[in-house]
């Protein structure tokens, strides 16, 4: 077949003289090939040169985006080391307050949360991205176990606290009224008799009509006439404390009515067995009375 030729007529268009070119088939299909593959070489090495340069770009976006991250990374690891710093500060004020309050304290050890499981990834034959990245991981995991538990302790702190303010509000505290201290309390000579014994409170003279106030939060217990005590306030404070207002001209309260430290309760007067216008101010807790100069603050 390859040996065989065509042979091609070339007719002029004028008057020239006709020829006969013979070709064989062989040169014909060399020809035919070389132009493929011209074509196919320019079509593959087109197709090369804008791959690398559409390849450089996307390195180039690449790099960027990776320097963009490593940036992002190391303000991260920045932040991640002053969240821990200020866990470590709160632990330690959380340690004080228990301190201050006579809190239970927590064992060192107990903080530390200790953990088992599985064992760790080999860091040492990761890469050194792919190792950042778990320890950066182990270390965000182990601050967020560590601040919800003690987020859990401040909780409990917060609930003691409330229960010791709330033991504080209740605790008698403040000055009953307004007026001079004329009589302590102690043995003391009675003004009537001229004889020594016990006055179980503080005895603070004034007008008729000086507001009387509670000393600390709590409910009315009683109401009324209290023999030689005359017209008597008690207020039941809870956590074993009672307080008695006695010798009043008048009443601001009710029996059973809750009432808050600094709250008028009754005016000064001198009923019952009384030489004048005073308070007699008595504190109680567990039904025993204590000297109240011992529970006035201000």
């Amino acid at each position: 077949m390859f040996k065989k030729k065509l042979t091609f007529m070339l007719i002029p268009h004028s008057m020239g003289i006709s020829r006969q070119v013979r070709i064989p088939v062989a040169v014909i299909y060399l020809a035919i090939g070389g132009v493929l593959l011209l074509v196919f070489a320019s079509f593959y090495l087109s197709a090369q040169f804008f791959a690398d340069k559409v390849d450089a770009q996307e390195l180039t976006r690449l790099r960027t985006e990776n320097e963009s991250l490593r940036g992002q990374y190391e303000r991260i690891q920045s932040d991640l080391t002053l969240v821990e710093q200020r866990y470590d500060q709160l632990v330690e004020k959380e340690v004080k307050i228990r301190a201050l309050f006579g809190l239970p304290e927590i064992d060192v050890e107990v903080r530390q949360l200790g953990v088992g499981g599985p064992a760790a990834p080999q860091l040492a034959i990761m890469s050194e991205t792919r190792r950042e990245a778990v320890v950066t991981d182990h270390r965000i995991d182990r601050l967020l176990t560590l601040s919800t538990y003690e987020l859990g302790k401040y909780g409990e702190v917060e609930e003691e606290l409330r229960r010791l303010k709330d033991r504080l509000d209740h605790t008698p505290s403040i000055w009953p009224t307004q007026g001079w201290l004329s009589r302590g309390y102690g043995m003391k000579f009675d003004p009537f008799t001229g004889l020594k014994q016990m006055h179980r409170g503080l005895d603070i003279a004034g007008p008729t009509g000086t507001r009387i106030v509670a000393s600390g939060d709590g409910r009315v217990k009683y109401v009324g006439v209290n023999g030689g005590m005359g017209k008597t306030v008690i207020i039941d404070h809870g956590y074993g404390f009672e307080t008695y207002y006695a010798h009043l001209s008048d009443y601001k309260v009710k029996r059973g009515q809750k009432v808050k430290r600094g709250e008028v309760i009754g005016l000064m007067g001198s009923t019952g067995y009384s030489t004048g216008p005073h308070l007699h101010y008595e504190i109680q807790r567990n039904g025993k009375n204590l000297d109240p100069r011992g529970f006035i603050l201000n």
